[in-house]
């Protein structure tokens, strides 16, 4: 008696977006050039739409110019927005105050960033640590026009600081430029913190150790030891401050009475006057002045520590 042939099970064939999908991760695996330059298309295309074509609009936008009869645009190619901005004794002052301002706002962050990195990183306990980065961060998480509109409060005629002050025969600075270096010294602080902090914590500890086992006091240790290590790190908390200062223009308007900055003329073009092209040439300055900040910081490796 013969057995009935078993039934043959056909193998599952592969539907055809899976085949699809094997057959392109074979072509990939063996290309990584490819590959990498697939998985960059998407941000390099959004770098460049974003940043590279808005720049190159912004300079575009400088070349043209203003009927002064009808207040139109006129597209026609010219220098004479750039030349204004570089022979007005107008921009020319105003350029310094803020290069002043960006400069010592960066300098006061620095100078109370390095002690807070400092104990966050080598001497508070890792519990301490984390409440201390939490510290730091909390500002972060306020708007910043409530912390520029605090700063108002605390800096006018009556207020805290005039409070605190009045025993010692001293008042409120006021608004003006001292209290526009105090107000962004306070909303940058963070973003000088924290690249400080972690280039901190990058200094091994053996290093601090043989330096006071061979004699060195603590300032030979942090001049000879901690400072050479920590310079790219401090110089990468130095460009947040000092671009984030260049480019501001609110916390200008609120506590720094009649004076201006660059971000202020660009503001004021745009909208009152209605000059965008003198804007955009206005715009440039800061863009110029970092990219010169950016080439002769570059050799130090802050770039790596961004």
């Amino acid at each position: 008696m013969t057995q009935p042939n078993a039934p043959v099970v056909a193998a599952p064939s592969p539907s055809g977006a899976g085949a699809a999908t094997r057959r392109a991760s074979s072509f990939l695996a063996t290309r990584p050039r490819l590959r990498l330059g697939l998985l960059l298309s998407a941000p390099l295309t959004w770098l460049v739409l974003v940043y590279v074509v808005a720049l190159a609009a912004l300079l575009v936008t400088a070349l043209w110019s203003v009927d002064a009869f009808t207040g139109e645009i006129v597209r026609g190619l010219t220098l004479d927005n750039l030349r204004e901005v570089a022979t007005e004794s107008l921009y020319r002052t105003v350029t310094l105050r803020t290069l002043g301002v960006a400069a010592l706002v960066t300098v006061i962050d620095v100078a109370i960033a390095l002690p807070i990195a400092f104990s966050m990183a080598k001497v508070a306990s890792p519990r301490a640590r984390r409440m201390l980065v939490v510290a730091v961060l909390t500002p972060l998480w306020a708007s910043y026009l409530v912390k520029a509109f605090a700063w108002r409060s605390l800096l006018s005629e009556g207020g805290l600081v005039d409070w605190v002050l009045d025993p010692f025969g001293a008042h409120s600075p006021g608004y003006g430029l001292t209290a526009v270096v105090m107000t962004q010294a306070y909303i940058w602080l963070p973003y000088v913190i924290l690249p400080i902090f972690a280039g901190m914590e990058r200094v091994p500890d053996a290093l601090l150790e043989a330096a006071g086992d061979l004699g060195a006091s603590a300032g030979t240790t942090v001049r000879t030891v901690v400072m050479p290590l920590l310079l790219p790190a401090i110089v990468a908390g130095s460009i947040f401050s000092f671009s984030l200062t260049l480019g501001d223009y609110i916390s200008v308007n609120i506590v720094g009475g009649a004076n201006q900055m660059l971000g202020n003329l660009v503001y004021t073009n745009v909208g009152a006057a209605n000059n965008l092209p003198l804007a955009a040439a206005i715009a440039l300055v800061p863009i110029v002045i970092m990219l010169g900040y950016l080439a002769a910081v570059r050799r130090t490796g802050a770039l790596d520590n961004l």
